[in-house]
């Protein structure tokens, strides 16, 4: 088989050892003559298969014993409306909430939210094209927010957070940190909750993980969906409806693949210098331009244009040819993107890092 790069932004790039373990497994499973997408999700050998997964996330990331993670399903998008259904409550209505507004998945956050209560967005970096993160001594935070949501990584946009955020009073700080958790040491006790969808640095498509501080599971407005409702689903241990249980496997292999190679502070070296590599290349001449301010660029997500975009066909076509795919930038803002989640070996950022020398000195 032709060796390629995926540099796709999600669905993305799984770690090659987990996709040839599930594939031996794919007939049985440890001898239980089923395939995991056959079993149960009440089963004991599902179960096993669920406790082991979250007991590694929590390893991970370090989650102190007073957050619950949940297993849930509808993606980034659904927990952004399923956010203020859960947490609006915390205040009278109607509820205010806050946002920093960075890029496009924050803009969608913000629209949602504005479907269930006020919503005040405290900075916005959209003057600048969505270039950087706003400094945090020119928010206008409420007085009594329900909590403030901020997207700590623009998967579009490739902005990335460099600092936590600090709040007023109890105000919880609710993250959406779909595109880069697991890739960076993070204090989870400086949030109220963390959500992600798994198709980036986890697994497939299908499955969301919600980290939630357990004072904040009894806020959710009486509209709220019983079977969305984090402290039914918390209660149920993820088991309130039929989860994921494909998706959840497969995120529990990552777990521990990530646990051998050391962890997420090991993860994180490798992910430092798998973006220097990649940045340097787009900045030694103006053949290619990174608009993001160079605090807050993403490692993971890396947008970029050509100086001639009528040359964007041929450049894709060319890194087609060389096994270097899916670097098409999002329809919303065009160019050029190449995502280098866990996944990605260095090996693929010094092809393409090869490949962009190549063409801008053709």
């Amino acid at each position: 088989m032709t060796q390629v790069f995926n540099f796709s932004a999600g669905p993305a790039v799984l770690p090659k050892e987990v996709l040839q373990q599930a594939a031996s497994e794919m007939l049985d499973w440890h001898g239980s003559g089923m395939s995991v997408m056959e079993m149960s999700h009440r089963g004991p050998e599902f179960i096993s298969i669920y406790r082991q997964a979250e007991a590694d996330l929590r390893e991970l990331l370090a989650v102190p014993a007073n957050y619950r993670v949940l297993f849930m399903q509808g993606g980034g998008l659904g927990q952004n409306s399923l956010i203020p259904l859960n947490l609006a409550g915390r205040k009278p209505q109607p509820a205010t909430i806050d946002f920093v507004q960075t890029g496009s998945w924050s803009s969608k956050s913000i629209k949602e939210a504005r479907r269930y209560a006020n919503v005040n967005v405290a900075a916005s970096g959209e003057a600048s094209g969505f270039t950087t993160v706003p400094p945090q001594d020119t928010w206008k935070l409420s007085d009594d927010a329900a909590y403030l949501h901020v997207c700590t990584n623009e998967t579009i946009d490739g902005v990335e957070f460099n600092f936590v955020p600090t709040v007023q009073g109890d105000t919880p700080i609710v993250a959406d940190m779909s595109s880069h958790i697991l890739s960076r040491t993070i204090d989870v006790s400086k949030y109220g909750v963390i959500f992600a969808g798994a198709q980036k640095n986890i697994g497939p498509a299908g499955l969301t993980l919600v980290i939630v501080r357990e004072d904040l599971l009894d806020s959710a407005l009486a509209i709220c969906p019983g079977v969305f409702n984090w402290r039914a689903v918390a209660d149920a241990e993820s088991m309130l409806n039929t989860p994921p249980t494909y998706a959840i496997y497969i995120a529990g292999l990552v777990f521990a693949h990530l646990k051998r190679l050391g962890g997420v502070a090991a993860m994180e070296q490798r992910n430092i210098e798998k973006a220097r590599l990649l940045y340097e290349a787009l900045d030694a001449d103006d053949f290619y331009r990174n608009r993001v301010a160079l605090d807050v660029r993403s490692r993971m997500n890396i947008p970029f244009y050509l100086r001639d975009e009528s040359l964007n066909d041929q450049f894709l076509a060319g890194a087609k040819a060389r096994g270097l795919l899916q670097l098409k930038g999002h329809k919303s803002v065009g160019g050029m993107r190449a995502s280098i989640y866990n996944a990605m070996p260095i090996e693929g950022v010094h092809a393409l890092v090869d490949y962009l020398n190549e063409f801008a000195g053709r």
